[in-house]
């Protein structure tokens, strides 16, 4: 166990924080102002308060941001990778007093939180890199004596708003691609999760100063819904990428399209499917699906919500996977051994009661789990539900907590027809030794997700590809691949270097 005291001292977070990093003027001030608890999921106990910032901190921010623009989009794009390098380099060599913070804010086991930052790590690695490679194409022109190609500018200032499930990870995979790209970056975190927020921004600013390079990084976490929106309606805000439900997620996009040639980019929800055919490695599939669901207690985007199981292999499948929940300890993060810690408050401890009354209700059966645990703190049960029909709601709607629905099906076809009927459209797995299953799953005709994996959880994101999904996700796509192209606007250019014109013949000066 860590003492939170102790840990947040380490971390530069104050009892009384500060929600505004306005650059060059710092921390805003705390005294005298309306403040808002900070809770621990794991135990329910307030560690600290946070003023939130005001709508005249917001200008400010704002201001700030423009102005650092300005001299940051001159900056050659390979040095704007070392500043985000170096900030990966303090991540790490900072990992285990961050860990903590991630672990009180979120009630993540430190082996996830741990990980959740090497992910930092990792994106700042892969932003570094792909700033010596923003890339354009030279193309023929039809003209003779003329130069044709395109490249990738700046846009300006871009906001991250970023969800409680992923504090650190989000930040980085949207914050890294847009600094390298010649913008400065305004971060809005989830309210319910500010404590990571304010101790990376700490970690970038050490960045920024070292490299001379002040007013990059900005942090804007409100006082209130209405101050929130500010980030969203700004006309002076280029990019705003979003992550959280596709209900906020349609507000985003209503506002910032509104507005044209504003940009937006959103990860929304998932209600993620994995099929399981006759010839899978069932042991194989437990192990994955396992940490699907159970994962950051269910609260992924990612997660494993649903599992379409071959009727030939659904009762082992089953078995071997209540075997394998039996194996997972749920229990507080600050203890070495707990791998799945608590949900993130008492409304989401609601929304999983709520599903499984509702699951049962229409006929399902819940064969593990299923009850919230008599503990401080916000903890249930991973959940197995079974004779589970597509159509139900509780199965078309993503909860996040860790439910798994179980469904059978009889043919390939079927199983993709219930895979792909649900309105989201982030992850999506099979398992399968059948080489024409697999190809299926892949193909056209196959899953209609941004995300396919075979042989695998469908949850866990490697950073070199691009990170996004279809449907109610949203469409955006960041981390890997070209997804840093979403954060620079494309100019196509032509260089005239014959010293002739079309109306030559016609034009006589």
């Amino acid at each position: 166990m860590f003492d939170a005291k102790t840990i947040l001292e380490a971390a530069g977070v104050a009892r009384v924080q500060s929600g505004a990093y306005v650059p060059h003027a710092g921390w805003t001030a705390t005294q005298g102002r309306a403040t808002f608890d900070v809770t621990c999921p794991a135990d329910g106990e307030t560690y600290a308060r946070i003023a939130g910032a005001t709508e005249a901190e917001y200008e400010s921010i704002a201001q700030a941001a423009v102005a650092a623009q300005r001299k940051w989009r001159m900056v050659p794009a390979p040095r704007r990778g070392e500043l985000v390098h170096r900030i990966g380099e303090l991540i790490a060599q900072n990992m285990e007093t961050l860990a903590a913070v991630v672990a009180l804010d979120t009630g993540k086991s430190l082996m996830e939180a741990r990980g959740e930052l090497k992910e930092c790590v990792d994106m700042a690695t892969l932003a570094a890199g792909q700033s010596r490679m923003l890339f354009g194409f030279t193309q023929q022109s039809q003209r003779a004596k003329h130069r044709m190609y395109d490249q990738w500018l700046p846009l300006g200032v871009a906001a991250v708003i970023s969800a409680y499930n992923f504090p650190a990870a989000v930040w980085a995979q949207n914050g890294f691609l847009a600094a390298i790209g010649g913008n400065t970056v305004i971060w809005k975190p989830s309210p319910k999760v500010p404590l990571t927020a304010i101790a990376i921004q700490n970690i970038a600013n050490q960045a920024m100063k070292e490299m001379d390079c002040e007013g990059v990084f900005s942090l804007f976490i409100p006082e209130s819904n209405e101050v929130a929106e500010l980030i969203v309606t700004d006309p002076r805000i280029a990019l705003v990428s979003f992550t959280g439900s596709s209900q906020v997620g349609r507000k985003v996009a209503n506002i910032v399209g509104g507005t044209l040639g504003r940009r937006y980019m959103l990860e929304c929800s998932g209600n993620n499917g994995c099929i399981v055919d006759e010839t899978a490695d069932l042991k194989l599939a437990a192990r994955s699906i396992t940490f699907g669901v159970v994962g950051t207690t269910g609260q992924r985007c990612t997660s494993t919500r649903r599992v379409i199981a071959h009727r030939s292999v659904v009762r082992e499948l089953t078995e071997l996977l209540k075997q394998s929940f039996a194996q997972i300890k749920v229990g507080d993060p600050r203890e070495q051994d707990a791998v799945v810690g608590p949900l993130i408050d008492r409304a989401a401890v609601g929304d999983f009661a709520n599903a499984i009354t509702m699951a049962r209700e229409l006929g399902g059966n819940v064969v593990y789990g299923g009850k919230r645990i008599d503990r401080p703190g916000y903890y249930v049960e991973p959940t197995i539900v079974t004779g589970v029909q597509p159509q139900w709601q509780c199965v078309q709607h993503e909860t996040f907590a860790p439910i798994l629905y179980v469904m059978v099906y009889d043919d390939l076809e079927e199983a993709l027809r219930i895979h792909n009927d649900v309105p989201q459209g982030l992850a999506s797995g099979i398992h399968s030794m059948h080489l024409g299953n697999i190809e299926l799953f892949l193909s056209a005709a196959g899953s209609d997700c941004g995300i396919a994996k075979v042989n695998m959880g469908t949850t866990g994101a490697d950073v070199g590809a691009a990170f996004g999904g279809e449907k109610e996700t949203g469409g955006g796509r960041t981390a890997g691949s070209d997804a840093w192209k979403g954060y620079m606007r494309r100019q196509s250019v032509c260089v005239n270097w014959g010293g002739q014109s079309p109306w030559d013949a016609r034009i006589k000066l």
